[in-house]
């Protein structure tokens, strides 16, 4: 269901408005509708990625590998002794 709503705008603005309109094949009011889902929908993919961002900041981080080998095996050197 659209509402209407009350806008208050400077009429060179209004003017510039309406002429952009126009070249766009479309109204004002159709262009300000788009241009407010727009944002709308930015913010919520925002918000959205947000809570991915947390909830992956709040998983453990598997970074793969194994047990670690003991120091004296790794600076072993057969030729040295």
């Amino acid at each position: 269901m659209k509402q209407n709503i009350t806008l208050a705008v400077e009429k060179s603005l209004l003017k510039k408005a309406r002429a952009l309109a126009a070249q766009r094949g479309a109204s004002v009011s159709a262009m300000l509708a788009q241009e407010l889902l727009k944002i709308v929908d930015r913010e919520n993919a925002y918000q959205q990625a947000k809570l991915r961002a947390l909830a992956r900041l709040n998983a453990p981080f598997h970074l793969g590998g194994g047990m670690m080998a003991a120091r004296e095996s790794l600076h072993d050197r057969q030729n040295l002794r």
